[in-house]
């Protein structure tokens, strides 16, 4: 049970993040997420900036991914985001988990998903022609978070 946590401004190959997970042969089941910048509905974001807490950001993560090996029978666990500027389509998070069976990899995945929205230390700046805010918390996420109990 590896948990690997990476708070980094470099991209990531997801091809080499999955052969990294799915190494454990008593692992059946590699389940991955990739988040990219999205377009506003505007059409008119030209970066995101994504600062952290370092040291604090890490440990969130981290303990994420200890929560979910704690919920369910997991191997490997691997989050990746990036901070600094980044523009609409480029890639953001990356989480990946291997498990011997399909149905914990997914519901492991979805979890650190939902709680990294919710319980890491980031925030985002988006940037547009008309100027640069901060992006609030959305009660979705909060929601998604609030079904693990």
């Amino acid at each position: 049970m590896s948990i690997v946590v990476q708070v980094q401004s470099e991209d990531f190959c997801v091809g080499t993040q999955y052969q990294l997970l799915s190494q454990d042969s008593r692992c059946g089941a590699v389940v991955t997420f990739t988040g990219l910048v999205r377009e506003l509905s505007s059409g008119d974001l030209q970066q995101m900036t994504l600062e952290h807490y370092p040291g604090m950001t890490e440990q969130a993560l981290d303990a994420i991914a200890r929560e979910a090996q704690q919920r369910w029978q997991l191997g490997a666990v691997r989050i990746i985001h990036r901070i600094g500027a980044l523009t609409p389509n480029e890639q953001i998070v990356f989480v990946g988990v291997a498990s011997a069976h399909r149905a914990a990899a997914f519901a492991a995945a979805q979890f650190v998903m939902d709680y990294l929205k919710t319980r890491a230390p980031f925030w985002k700046k988006e940037c547009t022609a008309q100027g640069e805010s901060w992006v609030a918390a959305k009660a979705s996420d909060q929601d998604a978070a609030e079904r693990w109990g």
